[in-house]
């Protein structure tokens, strides 16, 4: 019982963690099948990344005005 206290708590739904990682995985798959780039959030920002490994970051939308 007192492993069970000192473990880190648990997830309601820790499925989606492995579920989230799993779809990113396979967007990047697809990403280099068709030659294309992914879009997500790094650090706050919106980054492009390309199949070759290069991670761009997304100009912010108050500059491109």
């Amino acid at each position: 019982m007192l492993e069970d206290q000192n473990s880190a708590p648990r997830r309601k739904f820790a499925w989606a963690d492995k579920w989230v990682k799993m779809t990113g995985e396979r967007a990047r798959i697809d990403a280099k099948v068709n030659n294309t780039y992914i879009v997500y959030e790094k650090n706050g920002k919106l980054v492009k990344e390309f199949p070759n490994g290069n991670v761009v970051p997304l100009p912010n939308e108050d500059q491109s005005l």
